[in-house]
Parts: C-alpha cells; structure tokens; sequence
C-alpha cells in the first residue's frame, strides 16, 4: 500500500490521498467532477512562489525586524496574494465542480478568510471534511443548510481569531446525515437542534450547551457518540432516579466518550447516561468523577476502558474486576489519587492489555497469584511513586511484552538483570522485554 491509495482486504479502493504534484491538475480533469480530495489545501511549494525570490530572501534574512518597514509590507504582500490564490481555488472549484460528491481536505492548512457562501452550491455532496482548515473567520456560512444529500460532515476547523466557532442551526436539514464531527468548541451562540438525524451513526464533539440532550433520543442508529465538554441533564430528578427518561434508545451504541477539560460532571448524571448505554464495548472517561458508578450502571459487554483524570478516591479495581469481557484497560493521568491498587483472586480473567501511566499518587500494586491470567502487554510509565513489580506479576505465564518508560532509575534498576524484580518476569515463554527511561530504549533480554 502507497500514500497514494490503500485497498481494502477485499481489494477494492478504500482512500485516495491528492498529491502535490498534480495539485492544481486535480482541479482541472474534467475526468474527475465527483471525488476530489486534497493533501494539502496549499501546498508549500506554491506559498513559497507567492513572492519574487528576491523578496522571500529578503524576508528570511530579516523576519526578526518586527518594525522594519519593508519587512511588514512584504508580509502583507504576501498575505493579501495567499488570500487572493486561496479565493481563487475556492471560486474555481464551485464554479466548476457543480456535482461534486466527496470533498477531503485531508492535512488541512491556510483556506482564507472564511468559508466561502458559495458552498451551498454543492448540493450533491456526500462527503465534505473540513478538519485542521485554517481561517480567519470561526463562522460557518448559513449556506450550509443547502447540503441536505451529506452523510459526512467534518467541521473540525481552525480560527486564526477564536478557538470556538460558530455553527448555524441548519443542521437538522440534513437527515441523511450518517456522521457528524462538530468542532471541538462552539460559540456560545451556537445552540443545534439535531433531532431529525435519525440515520446517525457517529456524533462526535457534543455538549449539552450547545445541543439539546433530548434529541439522542431519536438517534436510534448511533453506534459511537463523544461527549466534550459539558454534560447536564434538565429536569433531572435527583431523589427518584429510577423515574427519569432514557437518554439513549440505540441498540448500535458500542463506544462512548466523554472528555472535559474545565469541570466535574455530576455522578448521577453520568450513571443514568451509563445506564442507557446497555450494549457498549468500549468506555472512555476523561472527566473529574471522583466516584466510579456502581457495577450495575456498567455495561456487562464492556472490553475497553480508559480512565482519565477522573480523580477517584477509591480504588477502582473491585469495581472494573467484575466487567467479565474486559481486555484492555488504560488507566492514565490521574485516574484516581489513592496509594494502592488490588487485583485479587481471579481478576480480570481476560485482560490481554494493561496500560498505567502518570499515576503520580500510586505507591503499591498488590497481584494476587490467578489474577490477570491472560495479560499479554504491561506498559508501565511516568508512574513516579511506584516502588516496585507486585510479586503476582511471575504467576502470568501469558505474558508477552513489558514496557517501562520514564521511571525513576531505583525502579529500572530492580527490573534489570540482577535486580530484586528481575525474576518477577521470568517464565517458561519466550518474550521481549523492552525497558525505556526517557528517550533511552534497551532490550533487556529474551528468555527461553
């Protein structure tokens, strides 16, 4: 497989990436009218031939001369041709791509001062990925509404100005919308009724300050939803939870998120959330909790879970040990703030992978003798405080891979060949055991 195209285990065209090379020609085929797909917005061979050589080596030799006259007008000279070149693509292309279907702007870039109205002219379109342009502007023209054939629509974009953008209420038009990326802060301004997307598979990026809780109710296809920022249920009734509505019907949800960078969601909410979402596989928390739900808010098909700056204050193995199909579990950057982590008797019987890292508070990890019985990876990193290997670790005959990364060197130490640790990782299976402390990688061994 090429960066140019990669093909399905069936052989059939997956994606195709535009290169360089042919960047204006793909603009100009009149072979190509429905699928067009760029690299690079603009790539850095055409900014660079924006100005005279003479000028750009000018520029080079004295960009750090912020009040030099001739500095400033080279630099907005070259502004204003970037500008005007960007407003050209963007004219030529919808004056001339009237039945386009696929739209990627796959790395991204500089793309004007805005988008430009005139994409309410591409009626036909499909597919339409946004992510990492870069434009002055953080709204989103009202034209969009026009594009009701989309199934895709990626608004990831960029602002030089604001980092939240402005997204008009237009999107419940497009009800065949399979899957929609919000961008990842949205202007207060900004408030999205998205009930009528009822095909929806894939939401990424909502919130309940700019959308409206109830309408996942009527996504009764979404298999995947991220929820970033904030998440409050109105009306909610805090003494009978019992009486409060589903959030979620979906029978297809198999993966949720939830990321908050700026707050606490409260516990109830998040178990009467938990307790809607019956068939998910895979669990990623990173948001302030403090408290895990109780087992029975969790889904019994859960196989991935990822903890994140949750701040338990309890240890959250008695809790993650009874998901019976778990088999990975990444516990990461304040996951919780106790000393000590348990896993006795039978534990987690199917982990195949387990991920600790930056777990500034943990001290101790205790293993019992059949816990863990299937792990196969261990990644152990940044974890300070951690004084040692739990002795269990020898009774796992499974396991394949050790990795240890930015650990204090008392530690690394204990794992190397002679030290006290060093026989907690021998067993009758081959294995390679990688020990890393900062950009430092030594194999250790292999034993037989």
């Amino acid at each position: 497989q090429s960066n140019a195209s990669q093909l399905s285990s069936i052989g059939r065209v997956r994606r195709i990436s535009a290169h360089k090379f042919f960047w204006i020609q793909c603009i100009k085929s009149p072979r190509l009218r429905s699928l067009l797909f760029f690299d690079k917005f603009v790539p850095r061979e055409e900014e660079d031939n924006v100005l005279p050589l003479t000028m750009m080596s000018y520029f080079n030799n004295h960009d750090d001369e912020i009040f030099n006259p001739l500095v400033c007008f080279i630099a907005l000279l070259g502004l204003s041709l970037i500008v005007t070149k960007l407003r050209g693509i963007w004219k030529y292309m919808f004056n001339n791509f009237n039945f386009l279907r696929v739209l990627d702007y796959e790395r991204g870039g500089p793309a004007g001062c805005k988008l430009p109205n005139d994409i309410g002219k591409l009626i036909h379109l499909r597919f339409l990925r946004l992510r990492d342009l870069n434009f002055v502007s953080s709204k989103f023209p009202s034209s969009l509404g026009n594009l009701r054939c989309l199934q895709t629509l990626d608004l990831r974009i960029k602002s030089e100005w604001s980092n939240s953008i402005h997204v008009p209420n237009l999107l419940w038009r497009m009800q065949q919308l399979r899957h929609l990326y919000l961008p990842q802060q949205c202007s207060r301004k900004t408030k999205l009724k998205l009930g009528t997307l009822k095909n929806l598979q894939t939401l990424v990026n909502f919130n309940t300050k700019n959308c409206y809780v109830k309408d996942l109710i009527n996504m009764t296809n979404l298999r995947e939803l991220e929820i970033r920022g904030s998440f409050n249920i109105e009306d909610f009734n805090t003494e009978e939870l019992d009486k409060n509505p589903p959030i979620i019907q979906s029978k297809y949800l198999h993966s949720l998120s939830i990321i908050n960078d700026e707050g606490r969601i409260d516990p109830r909410h998040l178990a009467h959330l938990l307790l809607s979402c019956e068939n998910i596989a895979k669990l990623r928390l990173d948001v302030e909790i403090r408290k895990l739900p109780e087992n029975h808010y969790l889904s019994s098909n859960l196989a991935y879970v990822k903890l994140r700056r949750c701040k338990l204050e309890e240890d959250p193995m008695p809790t993650l040990e009874k998901l019976l199909y778990l088999r990975m579990l990444e516990l990461h950057e304040e996951a919780f703030i106790v000393k000590e982590l348990f896993c006795c008797g039978q534990a987690f019987a199917k982990l195949e992978s387990l991920s600790l890292k930056g777990l500034n508070n943990l001290e101790e990890w205790k293993v019992g003798e059949e816990a863990m019985a299937s792990l196969q990876r261990l990644e152990i990193q940044k974890c300070r405080q951690l004084k040692k290997l739990p002795d269990g670790l020898k009774f796992i005959a499974t396991l394949q891979e050790l990795k240890i990364e930015s650990m204090p060197k008392t530690f690394k130490d204990k794992v190397e060949e002679g030290g006290e640790d060093f026989c907690k990782v021998r067993h009758d299976l081959s294995f390679e055991l990688k020990v890393v402390e900062n950009v430092f990688s030594k194999v250790l061994s292999t034993f037989v």
